[in-house]
């Protein structure tokens, strides 16, 4: 994973995890590490950043424990290029992110989409709470149908429950605070797959700090070790 790299696995791990962690610039953190006696450039640990997250989340979420059967959706907006994108998210009524999708467009495909990563991945909830967009609806309706279809163990499964309120889904509106507290300092994104692989990375850290690593929920982990895991 680090072969061939001119700079220590150590040094390329604390530039991620500052990034993706932290409302640090990638100059900001130039100039931490240069303080450090290590002269590395900015677009340098952009690249660390984008090479590196993919993998990170990959590794969180092959040790992910399990999710509720409640579930809320909603997307919020990211600027690509001077242009706004979306980033679909769920969490489950524990506030555990369930899972996200990063989207270039709002609409009944990118919901299916996302819908259909979430339960693939995560199982079916029992019940989604969402806003009074009908794009959504439409989407949760349209999977649902699809998943039963497709059920191989002869179930009877029954439909998910849908519920649409705005103040019922005031938990998901404050759980994305924390990744768009992260984003807005660096003033958007520059091309569609660094947007993808950076929002996926900030995501990452926030399920870290949210414990949700099966490894982090017997005994306290920082940010560090949590890391050091992922890469042992």
């Amino acid at each position: 994973m680090f072969k061939g790299r001119h700079f220590d696995r150590s040094v390329i791990l604390l530039c991620v995890r500052w990034y993706l962690a932290y409302s640090l610039s990638l100059r900001d953190l130039e100039e931490m590490m240069t303080e450090r006696g290590i002269s590395v450039d900015h677009t340098t640990i952009h690249r660390w950043s984008v090479h590196y997250a993919p993998f990170l989340l990959a590794q969180v979420n092959r040790r992910k424990r399990s999710v509720t059967d409640r579930w809320h959706m909603d997307e919020t907006y990211i600027k690509v290029r001077g242009r706004w994108m979306y980033l679909y998210r769920a969490i489950d009524s524990l506030g555990d992110t369930v899972e996200f999708w990063f989207s270039e467009r709002r609409n009944l495909g990118a919901a299916k989409q996302f819908l259909r990563t979430a339960l693939k991945r995560r199982g079916r909830p029992k019940r989604i709470v969402i806003d009074g967009r009908q794009t959504n609806r439409q989407a949760i309706l349209s999977c649902d149908a699809a998943d039963r279809l497709q059920d191989r163990l002869g179930q009877e499964l029954k439909p998910i429950r849908i519920r649409q309120s705005a103040n019922l889904n005031n938990r998901i509106e404050q759980d994305r605070r924390a990744i768009k507290r992260r984003v807005r300092p660096m003033m958007g994104f520059k091309s569609v797959n660094s947007a993808r692989a950076v929002l996926g990375g900030i995501e990452m850290i926030y399920m870290m700090r949210k414990g949700q690593a099966k490894y982090a929920c017997t005994r306290q982990l920082s940010l560090a070790e949590q890391f050091e895991l992922l890469v042992a």
